[in-house]
């Protein structure tokens, strides 16, 4: 029936009479008193790293903030009783609610911070790993400096350029050389200069501090200082923001840095080159735990711009790009390979085992400690150890098993005295452990599992006397060295560059670093190998490089100076397996009745099931879910879904945020 009005008149006659009257009066919010008449209502996306409140929710604008409140300023509302931050995304006529709206409480920031262009990469990105757009925003705009911002009011931000109507080079490049002009920093440098003078901006990733310090110094030599900002989180607050400002006005137009240089706001981005993918470095530990390699592919795509994938070694996952046809290969053919890398010889081929018969029983075998010594009379020389420290772990010189305390399992060390006493020293709770024996086999007999820099240098300082001896690791790395003969002893990641290229290299502890676990452990240790070996001279100039490993296949691709080949190969494997990257995962960790209770409200397409619970640390349990890529957007996003209804109902006491990750194959331990 139809209900009656105090009138006596029925709904239907009088929207009859007036068609949409009371749709429209529904329709309308109630303003709060001051609300300005301009465009109204704002549309704020609230900071908040909880799933169902990522959306948008409109708020009134006051006159007095009229002009302050613009699209990607920062301001301050009142939600659900408490005042939360939150960017604002356009300002409209009027609102699709019929609530009454509250009002934008203050202005935090009334720049432009947040351009139409990284609000809609943040969202693909969320999309992509199952997140939340704030979580992506946290790390795509640095901290705010109040004092910095005065140097931007009043200047308008230059429009962001349309999209390309034709999408650029998409390219996987390999550097031979890491020193020199040559180097890898060079041909991102010549790669600038070609975008700069077609008009467009570039955006430069690296994995740490040294690469961008290497790189931004060089593009500042050429370009000029204000042609270029660096962003990177070691800069420290002030000159980070100020960088990020710069871009976003358009007063620099090259971006370099790590990680968060990935979103960089230039206006009109054309080329973006991501160097050395593989490293660990670029992979966001925090939620939603991006990877720089996916954020640039798709940003690339949103905008057209050029992206290439530069890097000494190769990852799987660009390898995966390249077998697709999705990128171009632009390495090297194998001549040009050969000319221009060190002569590399593998300790443990068979050759050097008949020749060195205490090859197994040596850390250091002959042919190295020949490299080293013909080296030193040409140049400097690299000596690559697995780890910093003196002696970081012992092994049972018989089946060669890591020893740990009998009292509280933790590491043993070998104690400077342990030729007269006979004792090991446990490096947690001290107790000396004297007659120890190993628990598998035994014996009485060990061995360090690997000397670190100071021990390692200790030694061959002794073997080589009057040799000048130099260390570097992650807590003091050293940047450059001479041209002067000098032992330069290192850990992976933090290998001085010297001008003229290292005259060898000696690459120890390798079986050591592959016994870690995890599926990725090979194609680690891989690149760090050939990151070392590029700073080596080319065998026309006599650079060598020694490796001491006994997977051949390492070793072998490493002599063949060939990492795409590597790659080709353990993709194919990987998708025999049903692994990443042949395959995408998706990892969810957590209170294991929490785990539980989320996955059993998802939904999985038919032939997908779950895989666990394994014990993770803390006490956590973690399920994996292996899925194809054509089932990766409906997948992720029932994972979003009920994350969102999950997150919207009440929670009864203190609950542990779960950790869920895409692609993340840390996860998988073998």
């Amino acid at each position: 029936m139809t209900g009656q009005q105090p009138n006596g008149e029925s709904a239907t006659a009088l929207t009859a009479v007036q068609p949409g009257l009371f749709e429209a009066a529904r329709s309308a919010p109630a303003l709060p008193a001051g609300t300005t008449s301009k465009l109204p209502i704002a549309q704020v996306l609230l900071e908040s790293p909880v799933p169902h409140l990522d959306r948008p929710f409109d708020y009134a604008v006051p006159v007095d903030l009229e002009e302050k409140v613009v699209p990607g300023s920062r301001v301050k509302v009142m939600f659900s009783g408490r005042e939360m931050p939150g960017y604002v995304l356009k300002r409209l006529e009027r609102s699709a609610t019929a609530h009454r709206l509250s009002s934008i409480r203050r202005v935090v920031s009334p720049l432009p911070l947040l351009g139409e262009e990284i609000l809609e990469l943040a969202q693909r990105v969320a999309a992509r790993y199952a997140g939340v757009t704030s979580d992506v925003l946290r790390a795509a705009i640095p901290q705010r400096v109040a004092r910095v911002e005065k140097e931007f009011i009043g200047q308008p931000p230059p429009q962001t350029a349309q999209p390309a109507e034709e999408p650029g080079p998409r390219e996987a490049g390999l550097a031979l050389k890491s020193y020199g002009e040559h180097s890898w920093a060079h041909q991102i440098l010549h790669r600038v200069q070609q975008t700069l003078q077609a008009g467009g901006d570039a955006v430069v990733v690296v994995p740490d501090q040294r690469d961008a310090q290497e790189v931004a110094s060089l593009l500042e030599d050429d370009l000029g200082t204000e042609v270029v900002a660096r962003l990177s989180a070691d800069m420290g607050p002030t000159p980070r923001y100020r960088s990020y400002l710069q871009l976003r006005y358009g007063q620099a137009r090259v971006a370099v840095g790590t990680r968060s240089a990935v979103f960089a706001p230039v206006a009109n981005l054309r080329q973006l080159i991501i160097f050395d993918d593989d490293d660990p470095s670029h992979a966001e530990p925090r939620a939603p735990y991006h990877h720089v390699r996916e954020v640039a592919l798709l940003r690339a795509v949103q905008t057209g711009a050029s992206i290439r994938f530069l890097s000494t070694s190769r990852s799987l996952e660009v390898q995966r790009l390249v077998e697709r046809g999705w990128l171009t290969e632009t390495a090297p053919d194998r001549d040009a390979r050969r000319a221009g890398t060190p002569l590399v010889t593998a300790s443990s081929d068979s050759y050097q085992q008949e020749r060195d018969p205490t090859l197994q029983q040596s850390r250091l075998p002959a042919v190295a400690f020949r490299s080293i010594r013909k080296g030193l009379e040409q140049g400097p020389v690299l000596i690559q150890v697995g780890r910093s420290g003196f002696v970081p772990a012992v092994i049972c010189a018989g089946c060669r098993t890591r020893q740990q305390c009998p009292e509280c399992h933790g590491p043993l060390a070998l104690p400077a005295h342990h030729g007269q006493s006979q004792s090991l020293r446990c490096r947690w709770c001290g107790i000396h452990q004297r007659g120890h024996r190993c628990a598998e086999c035994g014996h009485r007999e060990f061995r360090a599992a690997a000397r670190g820099t100071e021990r390692t240098g200790q030694e061959l300082g002794r073997a080589f006397p009057n040799v000048p001896v130099i260390l570097s690791t992650a807590g003091q790395s050293i940047p450059e060295v001479g041209e002067k003969p000098a032992l330069v002893v290192s850990t992976p990641g933090v290998e001085p560059v010297a001008a003229a290229g290292y005259s060898a290299v000696i690459l120890l502890d390798g079986d050591l670093q592959l016994v870690r676990d995890g599926l990725d452990v090979p194609r680690q240790v891989l690149s760090r190998w050939f990151r070392a070996g590029s700073l080596a001279r080319s065998r026309s100039e006599g650079g060598a490089v020694v490796v001491t490993a006994e997977s051949q296949e390492l070793t072998g691709a490493l002599v063949r100076w060939d990492p795409a080949g590597y790659a080709r190969r353990e993709l194919y494997r990987r998708l025999e397996l049903n692994l990443p990257p042949a395959t995408r995962m998706l990892s969810v960790t957590g209170e294991p009745t929490e785990v539980r209770g989320l996955i059993h409200e998802v939904k999985l397409p038919a032939g997908l099931d779950w895989i666990g619970p394994a014990e993770a640390p803390g006490g956590e349990s973690r399920w994996l879910l292996f899925f194809g890529y054509a089932q990766a957007e409906e997948v992720i996003a029932e994972i979003r879904r009920v994350r969102r209804t999950t997150s919207a109902k009440p929670q009864k006491g203190t609950t542990r945020a779960l950790r869920i990750a895409v692609d993340d194959v840390s996860s998988l331990q073998f």
